[in-house]
């Protein structure tokens, strides 16, 4: 039997993939796991469990999932329910279906306005966060703000956004911010789509409706279930919000990633701060598997 020559000795091979596990290690699994063993404890930063941290066992979560207060604003319960509707509004509706939208809308197109509309989109991704959150509170200002000069053109009353409609806000924020990589992703999927099958469809009069029914989405089903996992993680973990509205007026806007940073961050209750980090992780474990299941699915056989 012919042995095939290896490129590198084992020694050298390990003297490569070690410097990658050293830093695997030291920032993904060790963090990892000390945040599950301070979850059991009341470690904090000030007072007497700052030196000598307690053991407290599951204390931390049955006081995460107090169902007496649950659903109380600035509770864990509050703040999940919130982070539901903040994913459902601006990842699954706002950025995955006008990412859809204008995808569909531009991708025959090769004109001017094409070229704009996807600079712009693009301009909105990559622009630093603290750079979006401070033109966004100039849209929004109840005063002088953009929007709200706009509405008065059709007869609407000003209103103060960020003080009666936080969420609202929050959403309308997250989705103008990320529309661009779903915009950008169903873009790709388009393009390898054969043209004859459109040009089919229209020669047998059907309808844009019915192309876009019977033709484009079952063919883009794979790219769609992608798209709203991934983006459906990266909304539920932003933190980006915090710079808009704080969490506020009175948590109404406060999301899941908002709250641990409260707990853990501004209270320096580092041990409760785990346990809502450890369930965070848990969560994100059954998204991340769900997508998964679905793209193990979608493999051909």
């Amino acid at each position: 039997m012919i042995q095939r020559p290896t490129i590198l000795s084992r020694r050298m091979s390990l003297a490569f993939v070690t410097p990658a596990a050293v830093l695997i290690i030291l920032f993904l699994i060790y963090p990892f796991f000390s945040i599950i063993s301070m979850s059991f404890t009341n470690q904090s930063l000030t007072g007497a469990a700052a030196r000598n941290p307690q053991f407290v066992g599951l204390e931390n979560y049955t006081n995460l999932f107090d169902f007496e207060n649950w659903m109380s604003r600035g509770e864990f319960g509050s703040s999940l329910w919130i982070t539901v509707q903040f994913v459902f509004g601006s990842a699954l509706i706002g950025q995955a279906g006008l990412g859809l939208f204008i995808a569909i809308l531009f991708y025959r197109r090769r004109d001017f306005f094409r070229h704009l509309v996807y600079t712009l989109a693009i301009v909105a991704w990559i622009t630093p966060d603290v750079v979006i959150a401070f033109a966004w509170f100039a849209f929004l200002d109840p005063f002088t703000g953009t929007l709200n000069n706009v509405l008065g053109l059709f007869g609407i009353s000003p209103l103060d956004w960020l003080l009666d409609y936080p969420l609202v806000s929050i959403i309308l924020f997250n989705t103008w911010r990320g529309t661009a990589f779903s915009m950008l992703l169903f873009t790709s999927a388009l393009s390898s789509i054969a043209p004859s099958y459109l040009e089919t469809a229209q020669v047998i009069g059907a309808s844009r409706w019915q192309q876009f029914k019977d033709i484009l989405l079952p063919l883009l089903q794979t790219t769609i279930a992608t798209d709203l996992i991934l983006i459906t993680l990266w909304t539920f973990n932003t933190f980006t919000p915090f710079l808009l509205t704080g969490g506020g007026p009175s948590f109404r806007s406060e999301l899941v990633s908002i709250y641990t940073y409260r707990i853990g961050l501004q209270r320096f209750e580092f041990g409760a701060g785990s346990a809502v980090a450890v369930v965070v992780m848990m969560i994100n474990l059954i998204l991340a598997s769900i997508y998964l299941v679905i793209a193990r699915s979608r493999r051909p056989r």
